[in-house]
């Protein structure tokens, strides 16, 4: 469930927003922040697929070695799809792209969809503006901790604590510097406390949102 890394490791790294098939939009914003592939890492907050025009080749982002992303529910959705052979949920929130492959295109996207199946539903990363926590949703716990059990269900689809701090009831959550989240589309990125939600809604005509963390 859990992936820690040192981003120490790294010249410069950022987080990015669900991309949902917005390949093209993430390579226009990367290339004006002169990424380096050697040197730097780029964390998707999850739902790299559906609803784009892209979703293949941002699955083929799961092969570079400068791109990680966590889980996020509509990676989830498609693997569950898969593997119950119930396609319905799946083709309401965008997958009809995948039951247009055809043959040997279909073949390479399940392979990708194997690599999903290794996804951690939370990332750690240690970076210059200290201990960040990276999920799709939510961290369901008023306190963080390395490996602790959560509710998976949560980590991918929970909105009530968005809800609350957007309705006035502060509070952030304890034991990490900083948590990031997407899942919710916003006409802007929104923070409070130590907490970040920066899906945009690239996909409906908004933006990319990149955030540096080192």
């Amino acid at each position: 469930m859990y992936l820690k890394l040192d981003g120490h490791n790294w010249r410069h790294v950022w987080v990015v927003s669900d991309l949902h098939g917005c390949y093209q939009m993430l390579m226009d914003e990367i290339k004006q922040r002169q990424l380096n592939p050697y040197e730097d890492l780029l964390i998707c907050v999850g739902d790299l697929i559906d609803r784009g025009p892209d979703s293949v080749k941002c699955l083929q982002l799961l092969n570079e070695k400068w791109f990680y992303a966590v889980r996020g529910n509509h990676e989830q959705m498609a693997l569950d799809a898969l593997h119950n052979k119930s396609f319905g949920l799946w083709l309401m929130n965008g997958g009809v792209w995948f039951a247009e492959l055809k043959g040997e295109e279909q073949q390479q996207v399940l392979e990708l969809f194997r690599q999903c199946e290794t996804l951690p539903w939370i990332i750690e990363i240690t970076c210059a503006n200290g201990v960040n926590v990276i999920a799709h949703a939510d961290y369901p716990s008023s306190q963080y901790e390395w490996d602790k059990p959560v509710p998976k269900q949560q980590i991918l689809w929970d909105r009530e604590r968005l809800r609350e701090l957007m309705s006035g009831q502060e509070k952030g959550i304890a034991g990490a510097d900083h948590f990031w989240f997407g899942h919710t589309p916003l006409g802007k990125r929104f923070d409070c406390q130590n907490l970040h939600y920066i899906d945009t809604g690239a996909v409906f005509g908004g933006t990319l949102t990149l955030a540096q963390l080192q």
